[in-house]
């Protein structure tokens, strides 16, 4: 059921059994679980169905720091979110990304990846990629040609990946929740407060606002943020009258350890030409699953670094493509890739004095940032037009991350090398151990996460193992805001497996509520 909540009376009461704030990625695989259950679900979008430049400014805001996109277009407001420009890349996060790493502070998550993987298969359901595992095995198995690099997997292995189409979770499952009759879908909805009882024990009710003047209340049984790392923080900290922190804060945990992945161009990579690569390429459109290089756990405790992975282009196309920072600097052309309506210049491939017998290839490297305190969303003193304060994001890197993306590339030339297939040569910004300095071209993935961190201790984090925040009885948080370290993958497919375990969590416990057990 869709109601526009532009269209109700004002000052309308909205009931039902759980309420899910925000319909992007987690918000709708959220509803989607809650089908044809006994529970009344509501489900707030801020936006409608299609990009609206009014909605879209309700994100706009602040970045300090380390250079960082526009704001207002690292995110989509209207039914769908973010997957509206999502690449479709989907990979597991590995077992090291759970473990307290003594040279990584504030890592270890209070749960393992054991209990993340039964969920899997569920995410992979919603993002249309097979169920297959993502082993190595398995894919060389399914199509004997591709031809994995002869290196020592201790030291240096072939993480696969799969391609969603993309899933445009807007328009894939619109249909379905429309017309489920115990999801009832708001739009422009826009949650702008968070309501405690006396003891700020438990949430009575949210409050939304949208353009059209009009003002709701909702009341549920429980509660799910499923709003995205930044809005999330917002949210909770703007949710202030009663706790003067902001919801979930007593310890000053919310907002702070945003984490993103930093994707930048490394190295390049010189083989011997008999190489196959087939097994690492990428045609976009057309690949449903491609390994890239990643680093074994063993080689990661000895070199102290961050978890990360590296892909290959040819380094005549690679060399005339402006990095993302670059080109996605001002929000028009942000905004534009948000809505894929964004086209490179085609140019003509740089000519490359490579010599006879190699190919050459530019290594990009995605790798996780380390948990920071100081890397965090604070509320600004500006407020949008509904009356909320704005999120100001200061992005803070450390030499951890300069220094990890350095040994990456080191150990994975001494591999090529090891084996006679080539060369990897590092970048200059790389080489000095002591420059602290980033290149111009440094940016990120676009992908959000931390700012309400999962721990079993509520004085070192947000939320618990089963993603409800700390003292709050019936408030959770849905999605990549429970991380507490960011993995060398794409964050899309994790944190839809973590929220259908939510799912199944908060369904267990209304069936016990039910029972009076």
């Amino acid at each position: 059921m869709h109601i526009d909540s532009r269209q109700l009376e004002n000052n309308s009461l909205i009931e039902g059994d759980i309420c899910i704030v925000g319909a992007g990625a987690a918000g709708i695989s959220m509803a989607m679980e809650w089908i044809g259950t006994q529970h009344k679900v509501v489900l707030l979008e801020g936006g409608g169905f299609q990009y609206d430049e009014e909605m879209q400014e309700l994100y706009a805001g602040k970045a300090t720091g380390q250079n960082y996109f526009p704001l207002k277009s690292i995110r989509l407001h209207y039914f769908g979110g973010t997957t509206g420009h999502w690449a479709g890349w989907c990979a597991s996060f590995d077992p090291i990304d759970f473990k307290k790493r003594d040279w990584i502070p504030q890592s270890g998550w209070p749960i393992t990846l054991d209990d993340i993987n039964p969920f899997y298969p569920r995410a992979q359901k919603y993002v249309e990629i097979d169920k297959d595992d993502f082993t190595l095995a398995h894919w060389l198995q399914k199509d004997p040609s591709l031809k994995p690099f002869p290196l020592d997997e201790n030291k240096v292995w072939s993480k696969m990946w799969q391609i969603s189409p993309p899933t445009r979770f807007g328009t894939t499952y619109k249909d379905q929740i429309i017309n489920a009759k115990n999801v009832h879908l708001y739009t422009y909805a826009n949650v702008v407060d968070i309501t405690a009882n006396e003891h700020v024990s438990e949430i009575k009710e949210v409050t939304v606002k949208n353009h059209a003047g009009k003002q709701h209340r909702v009341r549920a049984k429980h509660f799910i943020l499923a709003c995205c790392s930044v809005q999330t923080a917002r949210l909770l900290l703007a949710s202030n009258k009663q706790a003067k922190k902001g919801l979930g804060n007593d310890h000053d945990h919310v907002g702070r350890n945003f984490m993103e992945h930093l994707e930048i161009k490394t190295g390049s990579l010189w083989l011997a030409d008999p190489a196959d690569v087939k097994l690492y390429e990428m045609d976009f459109g057309k690949t449903k699953a491609r390994a890239e290089l990643a680093i074994g756990e063993k080689m990661q405790e000895k070199y102290k670094i961050l978890n990360g992975t590296s892909s290959f282009s040819p380094l005549e196309i690679a060399a005339d493509r402006p990095a993302f920072i670059e080109i996605w600097q001002n929000e028009e052309d942000a905004l534009a890739k948000s809505l894929d309506k964004f086209e490179s210049t085609k140019k003509n491939p740089t000519q490359l004095k490579i010599p006879k017998g190699f190919k050459a290839y530019e290594l990009f490297t995605r790798m996780e940032q380390a948990p920071n305190p100081n890397s965090r969303i604070t509320l600004d003193n500006e407020k949008d037009a509904l009356g909320m304060p704005r999120a100001s994001l200061h992005w803070e890197l450390t030499m951890l991350e300069k220094n990890s993306l350095r040994d990456i590339n080191k150990i994975i030339g001494h591999e090529v090398g090891r084996v006679s297939m080539g060369r990897v040569k590092i970048y200059d910004y790389l080489l000095d151990g002591k420059d602290e300095s980033w290149p111009s071209f440094t940016g990120g993935g676009w992908h959000h996460m931390g700012t309400t961190r999962m721990s079993d201790d509520p004085k070192s984090g947000v939320t618990d193992l089963n993603c409800k925040v700390h003292g709050i009885a019936n408030l959770h948080i849905a999605g990549a805001a429970n991380f507490v370290t960011a993995g060398a993958v794409n964050p899309t497919l994790t944190l839809i497996a973590l929220t259908i375990r939510l799912s199944d969590e908060l369904k267990k416990k209304l069936a016990s509520s039910k029972s009076g057990a």
